[in-house]
This record gives structure tokens, sequence and C-alpha cells, in this order.
């Protein structure tokens, strides 16, 4: 093959396999009566293994070091550049994965680096349910109106947040081991608690708003595995202590 086809072929430059000629990287195995360059199926064979270095990030000299080594051969060679090929995809995986968890974070409002957000929700992340939230609210003031407020919310933010639910649900558990009924007095002012933290940080949440949420805590095992994780029973507690206050703040 000529110059010409090979640089076509190998998608590069003309003026690259010049470059690789001059400095004995690539040097054509012939040439034709005029002194043109014409490359054979070895010569081809060293141009990849070059490529491949090249991409991988190595420079000329060291690429030229590691094809002349006489002790190695190009099972050797394509051995190497398989483990750094693959360890290079996985840092490239590790590197998509934080990207895009941003990128849901960012949709969702939650301006947080992926740190953060583990650190916060551990494996309750919000954005793992972003485009499901979306798909059944995204049509709704309350979705509009909560990813207006999150996206201005930064991390001492999301911790008052947390802070507020988590000890909202503490008293909960508490009500409910002390054998309170969730449709008594002191368990609905805790659930509405619940509902005005809603009301404060994300949309308006009018009672039975609040009691549709409260349903979901039973219907959605998701919902219900993280009442479930803070104490047996808590999910159905607190979702009939939410439709009771529901049903007073109605009547």
């Amino acid at each position: 093959m000529n110059v010409g086809e090979v640089a076509a072929l190998a998608g590069v430059t003309v003026r690259t396999l010049h470059h690789y000629d001059r400095i004995g990287l690539l040097s054509p195995s012939g040439r034709t009566a005029a002194g043109y360059r014409r490359y054979a199926p070895e010569d081809l064979d060293r141009l990849h293994r070059v490529l491949v270095y090249r991409e991988l990030g190595f420079p000329l000299v060291e690429v030229a070091t590691l094809l002349d080594d006489p002790d190695a051969d190009p099972a050797e060679h394509l051995r190497r550049q398989h483990r750094l090929l693959l360890d290079r995809l996985e840092r490239t995986r590790a590197v998509v994965a934080a990207v895009e968890k941003e990128m849901e974070a960012r949709h969702m409002g939650i301006a947080l680096t992926p740190e953060e957000r583990f650190e916060l929700f551990g494996e309750h992340d919000p954005a793992r349910y972003e485009a499901e939230a979306e798909e059944r609210w995204g049509d709704t003031e309350a979705w509009a109106q909560s990813q207006r407020r999150t996206r201005a919310y930064d991390k001492e933010d999301w911790v008052r947040i947390k802070d507020e639910m988590d000890d909202v649900s503490r008293r909960l558990a508490e009500a409910m081991r002390a054998g309170v009924p969730a449709d008594a007095e002191p368990a609905m002012d805790l659930a509405e608690e619940h509902r005005q933290h809603i009301a404060r940080w994300f949309h308006d949440c009018p009672p039975q708003v609040h009691a549709g949420l409260g349903r979901m805590y039973v219907e959605d095992e998701r919902f219900t595995a993280t009442y479930e994780a803070i104490a047996p029973g808590l999910a159905r507690y607190v979702s009939t202590a939410v439709q009771a206050n529901a049903a007073r703040q109605d009547g």
C-alpha cells in the first residue's frame, strides 16, 4: 500500500506517517522505482501497535523502545495493550458513572457532589428515582415548585432537611413503640410536622396531597423499606397517622 492508502486506512495523516518514518518509528519495507513509500502487511501491524500505545498516552520515544525490545513478541504487545486498555476502561466507566449521577442530581436540583449525596442519602439518593418521579408528577405544579426550590439548596440546606426529617421519623417511631395509636392526637401532630416539613422545603402540601403520600408509604415497597429500616411497622403507622391528620385538617 502507498502512504495515502495507509493514512486513510489508519485514520492518520500522511504527514504523521512521514514523521514516523523520519524518526525511525515506522519505516516502510519498500520503495517504488521513483522513491515512493510502499507499506507491507507487517508494517501495518507495527503501525497498529504504535497507534494503540499513542492512544494510551505513551510518548513516541517510549513507544519505539517498547516495540524494538528484542525480548518482546507481538503476542506480548497485545497482552500489555489489552491490560492497559482494560484499566483505562474501568477508569472511564467510573468517571462516566460519576458524571451521570451529577447530571441526574443537577436535573433534580440537588447541587451536590456524588460523595456528598452518598454521605447524606446513602442508598436512598433521590436522584435514583428522578426519571420515575418526573414521569408521575412532572406535569404538576408541585413538581415544578420543588424543582425551583431545590435548585437553590446547598449542602448545608440538605443537611438541615435530612436532620429535620430524621427527627420527625424518630419521634414517630418512639410514639409507635410507646403504644400511642396512629390516629391519636400526638401521632397526628407529628404527621402535621411531617406535612409542614414538605411544604417548607419542597412544595405546597395540602392535607389531601399529604394523605396521598401517606398511602404510598405502604403501597410502594421502596417507601415501606425506608420506614421499616427505622422500626418494624413504622411505614403503616406513619401512613395511618398522615391520613388521620389529613382528615382532621379537612374536617
